[in-house]
């Protein structure tokens, strides 16, 4: 360890293993949204008695990363306000600290490290609100995604019984005037509506995405205090010169 740093622990092995494996379903996912949108690679596939089947492995796909997408968000939700290791809950609130805390952040990524006026050791209010927008649209997803799975159901019926779609249509019907509420549709609420905002959020998430591997490397190039190792062993070295 060089002279002047410490050795932070930022996130824990649960947390780790929830980061990839989000990244890992988001990857999937991305790739059979696409398919099932455009069957773009439907063509790329040799003709055999299993091709009427890529779209239904498609979907099975989808759905199977959706799920995973279900449980950890529901895990991330709880250590949102229960962590006994970080609470982002409190990085979040609107205390005169966070919100300075949050524009010093800003400023420092707008100007380039020139302005450095806060704690890099440990989590900001910047990169928490940042994550919280990332988990709302992971939220929107699922929700407008699962209504579109329902949709399907026309019959009311699964192969678990009526519970389920019930369940469902309970918990999501309400996306359809939300989402035609949201793109400004001039005409009936629908189920394309919620298409519309299915597909648009994920183009967001794509974009959070980018933003969130560019500020990595930044933060790790110009901090020099390896942020970009937190997500592989949990930790970074902080300047000790740099706390405030």
């Amino acid at each position: 360890m060089k002279t002047g740093y410490k050795k932070v622990k930022r996130m824990t092995a649960s947390m780790r293993i929830i980061h990839w494996v989000n990244a890992i379903s988001m990857v999937v996912a991305i790739i059979t949204g696409f398919y099932i949108a455009e069957p773009y690679y439907q063509t790329l596939i040799a003709e055999s008695a299993v091709d009427k089947y890529v779209m239904a492995w498609n979907r099975w796909g989808h759905f199977i990363v959706a799920i995973i997408f279900d449980v950890t968000s529901i895990i991330v939700a709880y250590l949102f306000f229960f962590s006994r290791f970080e609470k982002p809950i409190l990085k979040l609130l609107p205390t005169p600290k966070n919100i300075v805390v949050f524009f010093e952040v800003l400023l420092n990524l707008l100007t380039f490290n020139r302005r450095k006026n806060f704690d890099s050791s440990q989590a900001d209010s910047f990169n928490t609100v940042y994550f919280t927008i990332f988990h709302l649209l992971l939220a929107g997803m699922l929700f407008t995604g699962l209504q579109l799975y329902v949709h399907g159901l026309e019959s009311g019926l699964s192969s678990i019984g009526k519970w389920w779609p019930a369940i469902l249509h309970w918990a999501t019907d309400w996306t359809i005037a939300a989402s035609s509420a949201l793109i400004g549709s001039s005409s009936m609420p629908s189920i394309m509506d919620v298409r519309i905002v299915h597909h648009l959020t994920m183009w967001l998430i794509i974009v959070w995405v980018v933003f969130h591997i560019y500020y990595q490397v930044w933060r790790t190039v110009f901090w020099q205090e390896g942020d970009i190792a937190i997500a592989f062993g949990g930790s970074k070295f902080a300047k000790e010169s740099d706390k405030k």
